[in-house]
């Protein structure tokens, strides 16, 4: 009878356990690093975050906020109510546009009239899911974005509580915004909640680059035609009390809820001149990147403008600049720099910016990627301070300059191609890190 060798036995297990480890290594590497395998990662964090949206309904207790409020301010307005002024719950005045009013009626009739809130948290946990699929698209298009960028976005524990602990309207106005970047997508978000304004200096801007002057107009026009349309039955009978309600730009905030000015004094933080000073600091950093980045390939703002007004011809190709990562990276940083500049910012705000974050930074390329992981764990930390103190929110601040700093000195008009108007073969003039 012949009997194995016990060493060859144990040097062949050996080594298949280092051939396991490689291969394993190499899928690892490749579902992180490698372009090709994008959509492998982000479908096995979509399956995890699903899992995990379905724990966190079962384990973590939900906080009521605002859905009692909205289901007041939905029923007041089921009930016949259509006076702005009138339409109002238990933590105040209905200040909401009118395409809020019939998202949430609908959620009235599903959960019972607002009663049964584990269905309401299901149908959320859908909406995240959705939302960061979204998402993920969105950063697909951009060669600046490996696989494990992604895994940030799926790290937040301030942005599932606002999903799926809270129930703000925040998180629906995000996903209609990303759904789709064009105007009646656009127009829905800003029926929702008005801080999809933020965007709009941007999106103007994209338009004009792709259509022209008039074609802009008329895209523009569209928005207000649909912002009209839903809310008619408001604008029909009581267009004060809907304007001014729904579309209340000198509402004075809460000092006690605000995340970004806790540093300031209560006095300081409602002054209508600090209000001034940051509307006037908000448009001079925007006009500081339209003059000084986002025209840049096309040789200025005025070229732009120039152009804006001349019909499409072979010489004049406008696509070939206007890119997706462009598109991108201008609304995002257009809505950032809104933030920035914003009265206030409450817990559920960080809806309006936190998908953008990994985006900016890796388009902030002179900023090490180890400081960017940095900065998005001290924003995110920022964020989970409850109550806000003055040092967070100096924090907060000190982070978003650094962001700030980091796109003005690195590829803030994202990637982009140059074209001939006498030679139409476009040639990169962005180079991918």
């Amino acid at each position: 009878m012949s009997t194995s060798n016990p060493k060859k036995f144990y040097a062949f297990s050996d080594s298949n356990n280092t051939i396991n480890t490689i291969s394993v290594n190499k899928i690892v590497r490749s579902l992180l690093i490698d372009k090709k395998y994008f959509w492998y990662t982000a479908g096995l964090l979509l399956a995890g975050e699903a899992i995990l949206n379905l724990l966190i309904i079962k384990y973590v207790a939900y906080t009521e906020i605002d859905w009692v409020a909205y289901m007041q301010e939905v029923s007041g307005f089921l009930d016949g109510e259509i006076d702005y002024l009138n339409l109002k719950g238990d933590t105040g005045p209905l200040v909401y546009p009118a395409g809020f009013l019939y998202f949430y009626s609908a959620l009235y009739y599903i959960t019972s009239e607002g009663a049964d809130i584990k269905l309401a948290q299901y149908i959320f946990a859908g909406i995240y899911i959705i939302t960061l699929a979204i998402v993920f698209a969105i950063y697909s298009r951009s060669e600046k974005i490996s696989p494990y960028v992604l895994t940030i976005l799926c790290l937040s524990k301030r942005i599932h509580s606002i999903f799926v602990l809270r129930l703000f309207n925040d998180a629906i106005t995000m996903a209609f915004l990303y759904a789709n970047n064009n105007c009646a997508s656009n127009s829905l978000a800003l029926s929702i909640k008005m801080n999809v304004l933020l965007f709009f200096p941007a999106f103007g801007l994209v338009l004009y680059k792709s259509l022209g002057a008039w074609k802009t107009l008329n895209h523009l026009l569209l928005v207000i035609i649909i912002q009209i349309i839903i809310a008619f039955p408001f604008l029909s009978t009581f267009p004060s009390s809907y304007i001014n309600r729904a579309f209340e730009f000198s509402r004075v905030f809460n000092y006690k809820w605000t995340v970004n000015w806790k540093f300031l004094d209560p006095s300081t933080f409602v002054n209508p001149e600090f209000a001034k000073l940051l509307l006037l600091g908000h448009f001079w950093v925007l006009a500081a990147f339209l003059f000084g980045i986002w025209c840049r390939t096309e040789n200025g703002v005025l070229a732009v403008l120039k152009r804006g007004f001349i019909r499409k011809s072979k010489e004049v190709i406008w696509d070939d600049t206007v890119t997706a990562d462009h598109i991108t990276t201008l609304m995002f940083t257009s809505n950032f720099i809104g933030i920035i500049f914003s009265r206030t910012l409450h817990y559920q705000f960080y809806s309006w910016y936190f998908h953008s974050l990994p985006f900016l930074l890796w388009h902030s390329v002179k900023i090490p990627i180890v400081f960017r992981f940095a900065l998005i764990g001290s924003i995110e930390y920022c964020w989970n301070v409850y109550p806000a103190t003055s040092e967070s929110s100096l924090l907060l601040l000190f982070c978003h300059m650094l962001v700030l700093a980091g796109l003005w000195s690195g590829e803030a008009e994202g990637i982009r191609y140059r074209h001939s108007y006498n030679n139409p073969s476009r040639q990169e003039v962005k180079k991918i890190d």
